[in-house]
């Protein structure tokens, strides 16, 4: 057992094989690995009667609660946008310290990029379609997501289909934006306020496309917008999309159901040309790329079936 002095010094880092009990649940959870950090805490990979659990632990018991309250609030709306809430619950440590921490449904699955570069760019319509609706349903409940931004997004199966990992920046609509990270914010690209409103998160969905293409992201320049203007026009793979991405970039949208008919429009259309293209020169439905697409949009309108 570790001394109370290297409990302070290492707050609340936690090792592999430790066992935390609940102070007042008394369930128990064995960490496997960690799996990330940020400003309110750290989350593990734990072992929770013999499944998978991710467990959030931090010292700041008043913004954890604001978080648990956030995954309660995305539950109610219903459209599994977040991983469900298993345990809320307290932590002696060592130390004689109680931390705080709650449990999660650990998401498993590949990164937007991932799976692309495995089933192709046809998906990504599908994907946009996918988080538009997830961020209709957020703001309808009241709260925009902040931190949006592509670490924070999973594609887990069957049907493909885009979770959210973190909540941690989510804020209630009117206040300032609690979390965000400088390439997704449009404050600092000059194009907007820090404000909780529709817009802010639609920017970040733009900025989020444009991540799969610029991996390693790109700097503002002393004139942003021209700068994310060339990038999208540079990304060919989302030419079908430009203009409603641009519009998003200006925050001309008043609702993400707003930019969800539209980008639905682009991709009917899409799906109709290539149709089109296929009788013309007697292409095979499964062999014409958007083929794959029909596909990925079947996929998409079975998915908004489910539970």
């Amino acid at each position: 057992m570790k001394t109370n002095q290297e409990w302070k010094r290492q707050g609340t880092e936690l090792r592999p094989g430790m066992r935390l009990i609940g102070k007042w649940h008394k369930k128990s959870y064995t960490v496997k690995r960690k799996l990330g950090s940020g400003a309110i805490g750290s989350v593990y990979l734990c072992d929770f009667s013999g499944q998978p659990a991710a467990l959030k632990i931090s010292d700041k018991g008043t913004s954890l609660t604001v978080e648990v309250n956030v995954l309660k609030a995305l539950a109610k709306a219903q459209a599994h946008l977040g991983p469900s809430l298993l345990d809320v619950d307290d932590w002696e440590a060592p130390n004689g310290v109680t931390y705080s921490f709650y449990v999660m449904e650990y998401l498993q699955g590949k990164t937007i990029p991932s799976f692309l570069n495995n089933h192709g760019s046809e998906w990504i319509g599908v994907f946009m379609l996918q988080l538009l609706d997830n961020l209709e349903h957020l703001h309808q409940s009241g709260w925009v997501f902040g931190d949006l931004k592509l670490e924070n997004l999973l594609v887990v199966h069957t049907p493909p289909k885009i979770r959210w990992v973190d909540v941690g920046g989510t804020t209630q609509m009117g206040r300032a934006i609690k979390e965000y990270t400088e390439f997704y914010d449009r404050g600092y690209w000059g194009m907007g306020t820090r404000r909780a409103e529709p817009g802010y998160d639609l920017f970040a969905f733009v900025m989020v496309f444009l991540n799969v293409y610029y991996p390693n992201r790109f700097e503002k320049g002393s004139q942003p917008e021209k700068t994310l203007f060339k990038k999208l026009n540079d990304a060919k793979a989302l030419a079908p999309y430009h203009v409603s991405l641009k519009k998003a970039l200006l925050g001309k949208y008043q609702s993400s159901a707003e930019m969800k008919r539209e980008i639905a429009h682009v991709l009917y259309s899409e799906q109709k040309r290539s149709r089109s293209t296929r009788k013309a020169d007697h292409t095979p439905f499964f062999i014409e790329a958007g083929g794959i697409s029909v596909i990925a949009l079947t996929y998409y309108l079975f998915s908004l079936l489910l539970p």
